[in-house]
């Protein structure tokens, strides 16, 4: 795969807000683009794989994948479901869907645990309260993909506190050089 890949963004249940890395990430760097759901409190699987796909398929070269929580699990589903060029995917905190107890969450279920088709970096935090760490180290296991263990960071969101979290553009940047 050629040409510099595309950053997309994808947010979990309830968006990323004003004070949450892949925010700061996008206002850092106007190239990185959101793939924006229709509905980010009532997500429904099958809409929000067809918008990654789409977003995926209008990109004229290679993607990126910067997914976080919820949008990790719609990164799995979608991987099983369509064959696109993808050059990696940095899939942070995963949330354990098979066990939140979060009705508008059910219809993700179960975490697709297949190999993904293309490089992926895990990032768990040590007291996630959406994830365990065993639980993402067997995500990462099952999806092919390595595990990058940030520290205690909760579910790495607005509330951890991260600003521009520089680890975490060193680890998108190592996806980047491919």
């Amino acid at each position: 795969m050629t040409g510099v890949p595309r950053v997309l963004i994808l947010p979990g249940y309830q968006n990323s807000g004003p004070e949450h890395w892949q925010t700061r990430w996008e206002r850092e760097d106007p190239a990185l683009r959101r793939v924006e759901q229709a509905d980010w409190d009532t997500p429904h699987l099958a809409d929000w794989v067809a918008e990654l796909d789409r977003a995926v398929v209008a990109e004229p070269g290679p993607v990126v994948l910067v997914a976080h929580s919820l949008g990790c699990i719609t990164v799995a589903h979608w991987a099983a479901r369509h064959q696109r060029p993808v050059r990696g995917a940095l899939l942070v905190a995963p949330a354990d869907i098979d066990t939140a107890e979060v009705p508008e969450l059910v219809n993700f279920r179960p975490v697709p645990l297949a190999p993904l088709p293309f490089p992926a970096t895990v990032v768990a935090s040590t007291d996630d309260p959406w994830c365990s760490l065993e639980r993402s180290r067997a995500f990462a296991a099952a999806w092919g993909a390595e595990l990058a263990v940030a520290g205690a960071h909760g579910h790495i969101n607005s509330a951890s506190n991260l600003g521009s979290w520089p680890y975490g553009k060193e680890l998108l940047g190592k996806l980047l050089a491919g």
